[in-house]
């Protein structure tokens, strides 16, 4: 049976990991989320010191996906999206969430004050969804509230329901 790849994108703290775990489980598609990646695999090209963070090794980690998108039925979480192949997605969902909402999620997480206010106005002038449509059919692209749970639990059945017109489109 042919399976769907889905990406999800947005800024850190949006909510992709919580959202892409959840309905992993409940679809039956693999989940992959693109830092867990580079960490167990060490694919970084250097560090930042800056963000205090590793450098991401984009052509390495294209590399290491390849086999696993052209099979199928992957949900990949990472909060850039210009350097992924366009013909891997069939839909990409960008999450977002109010300022406040995600202020509060990154200061949870211990980020530095630069970090912290880069990541709020990358979110004000919705960038990462200015680049999902820079990379991808505009068709495929599609934003999605992330701020309560209720939000959570929207977002999950309406890609169920997504995911389910998208194995009957696509049967024999």
């Amino acid at each position: 049976m042919l399976l769907p790849n889905i990406l999800l994108t947005g800024t850190p703290g949006v909510g992709k990991t919580t959202l892409g775990k959840e309905l992993a489980s409940r679809s039956g598609l693999k989940y992959i989320n693109v830092g867990d990646l580079a960490r167990e695999g060490q694919l970084y090209d250097g560090y930042d010191e800056e963000y205090e963070c590793p450098i991401l090794d984009e052509d390495r980690v294209v590399d290491e996906l390849e086999n696993q998108m052209s099979e199928g039925g992957v949900i990949v979480d990472y909060h850039g999206c210009d350097f992924f192949p366009e013909r891997w997605f069939h839909i990409v969902f960008v999450l977002q969430a109010d300022n406040s909402v995600l202020y509060k999620r990154l200061e949870t997480r211990g980020y530095n004050e630069k970090k912290l206010k880069d990541n709020i106005q990358c979110e004000i002038f919705q960038v990462l969804y200015e680049e999902a449509l820079a990379s991808y059919k505009e068709e495929i692209v599609h934003q999605l509230p992330s701020n309560k749970p209720e939000d959570l639990e929207d977002n999950i059945n309406q890609i169920l329901k997504w995911i389910e017109q998208w194995i009957k489109d696509h049967s024999s």
